[in-house]
């Protein structure tokens, strides 16, 4: 048998095409996206358009769609779909609304309650001494733990920093004094039997 050496993002390779459960919206919003931030810092050349550039970077956030194989597809080397994942996430991070102004805005509405809930967001098992940090008892699996708000009719309004998949959900949520922001806002929160004990009292030290 002829031992195939050949990376995967060479342009000779198979290629297949995949549809992304995407409204072109998405696409659009985030192509836009792309096109400020490299009017912004005057890049005049990118190995492919910013429409383009957003369906891959959509397609490995939200279908976990490996770098090589698009690449593959594309013409292009696997670092640079890389380098461009990394960029974007940086741009929608930064226009992630802050948790106070999330809070202010529902109290300016009228409204008086959100709802609190925490999710482990799997990943793969990691080498070394990071690997015990991302292990969740609970949840059987390695991940990162994240806390999220919505509004009363399920509309996210803030998502907090990930952490440790070992962190409990009370823990994140004392570290970001989540009751003390919501009590300063004139708002009440809805959560599961897992938020029992939730107070400002408890220890809030960062989540190792």
């Amino acid at each position: 048998m002829k031992k195939n050496n050949h990376p995967v993002e060479v342009p000779d390779g198979l290629v297949c095409t995949a549809r992304l459960p995407l409204s072109s919206a998405t696409l659009n919003w985030l192509a836009g996206l792309i096109r400020g931030h490299l009017k912004k810092i005057r890049s005049r050349w990118r190995a492919l358009p910013p429409g383009r550039i957003a369906a891959l970077v959509l397609a490995v956030l939200r279908c976990d769609q490996r770098p090589g194989d698009l690449a593959g597809g594309n013409g292009i080397h696997r670092t640079t779909v890389t380098r461009w994942v990394r960029e974007v996430v940086g741009l929608l991070a930064a226009r992630a609304p802050r948790l106070d102004r999330a809070l202010k805005k529902i109290a300016r509405k009228g409204g008086g309650m959100v709802l609190l809930d925490g999710t482990l967001i799997r990943t793969r098992r990691r080498t070394g001494k990071e690997n015990p940090k991302n292990y969740s008892g609970k949840s059987k699996c390695h991940g990162l733990l994240v806390i999220a708000l919505t509004d009363d009719r399920g509309r996210l309004l803030w998502v907090s920093a990930a952490r440790p998949g070992r962190t409990s959900e009370i823990t994140a949520c004392r570290h970001d004094q989540l009751t003390a922001r919501l009590r300063a806002a004139g708002l009440g929160a809805i959560a599961d039997l897992g938020f029992v004990g939730l107070d400002d009292s408890g220890p809030t030290p960062a989540p190792q």
